[in-house]
């Protein structure tokens, strides 16, 4: 039976927000897409695009005015002003489903703001269905850069198998989850349909540009420089390079959840290379 109400969308121009909107307006669902600048959003139309920052709960208020269900998207990196924002969610809508991140397939809960920001929600007293995803096949968009200006990619641990998801099949479970009844309480360990490893990543999407690109892997010492140039958070780049290490004998596991909750396959590290093949394509001088 389908779920009935208003469905306030979180992070509604990113990446798994933009495939969600329209998969919802497909499903017959009065949709509120929350956004920081509804001049510039670009949704479809049918969409009440509303301003709101998740960053400022006071302007949380308004955009769940009348929401009966809502997708949550955490943009930080911390849960710093996470208990303000899930109160005001549990003062007005009576379901929430959160995107959070795996911790295994097993169904553990995550460590990290991933995991607090659960536990906010179950104490809130909310319906909840938290979708665990894995890695994000949208992240081997870092690489873009250097496939386009240089046709290699310079990156560590060519051999960890990741079991990257498609975007489109996070909104897949995510629209289910908001629609139909039967998810509430409900965890799900999100992942695409197979373990590829970052040098065959690298492979495909040259096979999808239509150009050989080539893999240079740097020492772990020099990895750990480069990264810490770019993204400057030693934890977090130790943390990483421990991840990559760690797979390279243990892939990222790989679950059916998006065919147990949507009726269909996970799409492939490939199809997602060919949807976002131009984001990889040289571009005229």
């Amino acid at each position: 039976m389908p779920a009935a109400g208003t469905v306030l969308v979180t992070g509604a121009t990113g990446k798994t927000g933009r495939h969600l909107v329209p998969q919802l307006l497909d499903a017959g669902t009065d949709v509120r897409a929350m956004v920081r600048n509804p001049v510039t959003a670009q949704l479809p139309a049918g969409v009440d695009v509303v301003r709101g920052d998740l960053t400022e709960p006071d302007t949380l208020h308004a955009a769940l005015d009348g929401v009966d269900s809502v997708f949550l998207l955490w943009p930080m990196f911390s849960a710093e002003g996470a208990p303000a924002v899930v109160d005001a969610i549990a003062r007005h809508a009576r379901r929430v489903v959160y995107l959070s991140a795996m911790a295994d397939a097993g169904g553990a809960r995550p460590d990290g703001f991933w995991g607090r920001i659960e536990e906010l929600i179950e104490a809130a007293g909310l319906e909840w269905t938290f979708l665990r995803a894995g890695g994000f096949a949208g992240n081997t968009f870092g690489w873009a850069e250097q496939i386009r200006t240089e046709g290699v990619v310079r990156w560590p641990y060519g051999a960890a198998a990741r079991s990257l998801i498609h975007e489109a099949d996070i909104a897949a479970v995510a629209a289910a989850t908001l629609t139909t009844d039967g998810h509430a309480g409900r965890s799900y360990a999100l992942t695409g349909p197979e373990a590829v490893t970052q040098a065959e990543q690298v492979r495909i999407i040259g096979e999808a540009v239509g150009r050989t690109v080539r893999w240079d892997e740097p020492t772990p010492a020099e990895a750990r420089e480069m990264l810490l140039s770019q993204w400057g958070d030693s934890g977090y780049v130790d943390a990483a390079l421990d991840a990559w290490a760690a797979m390279v004998e243990r892939p990222e596991p790989v679950t059916t959840a998006v065919q147990d909750v949507t009726g269909r396959p996970a799409r492939t590290f490939r199809q997602w290379a060919v949807d976002h093949a131009d984001t990889f394509r040289s571009r005229p001088a």
